[in-house]
């Protein structure tokens, strides 16, 4: 063993040892953090389902084919139909939907079960349909209906207006076209779920969000022609259906033409 220079301890020399591993300790961390942090900036879908590494026809088909498979969904928002905009909040489901459309000149509510199609406003609205189908007002019809779960015929022109609202199908198949030459737009992050941006048209004929989280749900579209935006949520989500208790409910057919 070698002699221990004079005036110098053992716990002397201890020190510079000590410091040695920690520094040792401490590249090896800084190393591995240099690595997992290269592997992040360098590979965007790292623990992602994969499909914004796919074409952007691909991305799109795969995000309408989990449309269509989930059960329900949530769609809000607003849409331009016919130069009318409607504001939206729906729960749709296979056999209906239930939710509330709101107008320029009124809000009312929508619920479908099967093929029942119920509509529930104020009597402003009801003396407003009236009004507009050409049989002049009155006011009575209208005050009976206001409030009421009022049933619609599938004949009439309210029924084929707004049942279209209540049919997921139909809904989505409508919402969500994009018009144009598809590309990836990028990488974004909606209420805490990273995505992947469709762009069609340069952007001018529509963007949408496809989740790049578990299956790829389309989740915010911006429609082309600036008609409208919506968020779709709460996919596989139950929705309660049920048909409203019968002294909530006004034949609409009756109380409109005064029969009954």
């Amino acid at each position: 063993m070698s002699a221990i220079p004079s005036g110098t301890s053992p716990r002397t020399l201890a020190v510079p040892r000590r410091a040695g591993r920690v520094l040792a300790v401490g590249a090896a961390c800084a190393g591995l953090a240099a690595a997992l942090a290269g592997c992040s900036e360098g590979d965007p879908d790292a623990g992602t389902n994969g499909v914004g590494k796919l074409p952007a026809a691909k991305i799109e088909s795969k995000a309408r084919a989990a449309a269509a498979q989930a059960r329900t969904v949530r769609l809000s928002g607003s849409v331009v139909s016919q130069g009318r905009t409607y504001k939206l909040d729906m729960r749709l489901a296979g056999n209906g939907a239930k939710g509330r459309l709101t107008t320029k000149q009124s809000a009312f509510g929508l619920l479908r079960v099967d093929d029942a199609l119920y509509l529930k406003a104020d009597a402003a609205f009801w003396a407003g349909e009236k009004n507009s189908s050409g049989s002049g007002s009155d006011a009575s019809a209208a005050e009976k209906l206001g409030g009421k779960y009022v049933k619609v015929p599938a004949a009439d022109p309210v029924y084929k207006r707004f049942s279209g609202f209540t049919d997921k199908d139909v809904l989505l198949s409508s919402v969500l076209g994009l018009h144009g030459k598809l590309a990836t737009g990028g990488r974004n992050t909606l209420d805490g779920v990273r995505t992947v941006r469709l762009t069609a048209g340069a952007g001018s004929g529509g963007t949408l969000d496809v989740s790049l989280e578990g299956t790829p749900y389309p989740l915010r579209l911006q429609r082309a022609g600036d008609a409208g935006t919506v968020t779709l949520a709460d996919w596989d989500k139950a929705v309660d259906l049920k048909a409203p208790d019968k002294s909530q409910v006004v034949d609409y057919g009756k109380q409109i033409s005064g029969k009954g």
